[in-house]
């Protein structure tokens, strides 16, 4: 027998740990506490989330391609078009059929994002503040159609949202579907790879030749549509109302980092929308059962994301940059030396590629 066969150690591939593997354990957690605390069927309370997580998680999978761009880029606007478009859904629906009633909320969410676009892209506003404002703009358009509306949805598309294919929730299955389809386009399209690639450097893509502001004017665009399609679904689900989209926009965002999305920007994850989604619609169920008020459940849910930001930060190498920049500041004598490693391209390479 060769010797050099004997000699040659054993080589192993380790199985990496997915970005939404914390988020799938959180769910069983709580799944496993939830039937703890509850009476029934142990499937009762899964049967109960994926009625209610296809919802957030199609607006979560905007927001996503939203924070991908990169630091700064939120979309904070998603509860208020949610809250507007189940209005113009249900008036447009009425005359027009269930059908076309969706396809104007989504225009309706379109128009409410290029607003955004406008403010960020030609005004030069940051996109927190410009989505805040079409928030508020959005706001007032939601009080005129609350006080002009008239009736509910199409029992039509309230028999659909409510329907079930072998015991699961066919609007479910759709969005997996979009799911699965909005992966496939960011790891195998050239609008994906550019919307990746400008999160990990903007600068860099601007250099590679890709078109930024079409980049960043789709993902937006993309995000309040999905949202503008929400609100026509939740409008069927449950009914319209100018607080049908509050507890979304905090969600959304929260939904998109515990499924293991950057905040830095550069790394999408589509099937961490599903897992962030169940957990905190599990979450929810859970907290609820045991008496917690929505205003400690959104504090529980703040703090959780902080606690992802700061491990993803951690063990991304994304927070070093900014570490080593307050040593500097706490050593006057070497903050030049410092500085001048921090942003040395060699050590943005290396972040780039971690992130």
């Amino acid at each position: 027998m060769n010797a050099s066969l004997l000699s040659a150690p054993t080589s192993r591939r380790s199985i990496p740990w997915p970005p939404w593997g914390w988020s799938l354990l959180g769910v069983l957690a709580v799944w496993a506490l939830t039937i703890a605390v509850r009476p029934g069927s142990p499937l009762d309370p899964l049967s109960g989330a994926f009625s209610l997580a296809p919802f957030l998680v199609l607006v979560a999978l905007g927001q996503m391609l939203v924070i991908t761009l990169g630091p700064g880029n939120i979309d904070v606007s998603v509860g208020t078009i949610i809250s507007m478009t189940s209005y113009v859904s249900v008036a447009v629906g009425a005359s027009a059929g269930p059908v076309v009633g969706l396809a104007a909320g989504f225009a309706a969410g379109l128009v409410a994002g290029a607003i955004s676009v406008l403010a960020i892209i030609l005004l030069r506003v940051p996109p927190i503040i410009a989505t805040l404002a079409t928030s508020l703009i959005v706001t007032s358009a939601t009080l005129l159609l609350a006080a002009e509306a008239r009736g509910g949805a199409d029992p039509a598309l309230r028999a659909f949202v409510n329907a079930k294919l072998l015991g699961i929730p066919v609007i479910a299955v759709l969005v997996a579907v979009l799911t699965a389809v909005i992966w496939f386009v960011l790891r195998h399209t050239r609008l994906g790879l550019s919307i990746i690639a400008v999160g990990q450097s903007e600068r860099a893509a601007e250099r590679a030749g890709l078109r930024v502001v079409a980049v960043t004017a789709t993902a937006y665009l993309l995000s309040a549509g999905f949202a503008g399609l929400v609100g026509g679904l939740l409008a069927a689900y449950i009914s319209p109302s100018t607080v049908l989209g509050t507890s979304y926009m905090l969600d959304s965002i929260a939904v998109v980092v515990i499924g293991g999305t950057l905040i830095s920007g550069g790394r999408p994850v589509p099937i961490g929308a599903w897992t962030g989604a169940l957990f905190f619609v599990l979450l929810s169920g859970l907290l609820n059962l045991v008496g917690w008020s929505v205003g400690a459940q959104n504090v529980l849910k703040g703090v959780l994301v902080v606690l992802v930001v700061v491990v993803a930060s951690a063990t991304t190498g994304t927070g070093r940059r900014t570490l080593r920049r307050l040593r500097s500041s706490l050593r006057p004598t070497a903050a030049p030396a410092s500085e001048t490693s921090a942003d040395s391209p060699s050590t943005t390479q290396k972040e780039t590629i971690h992130g």
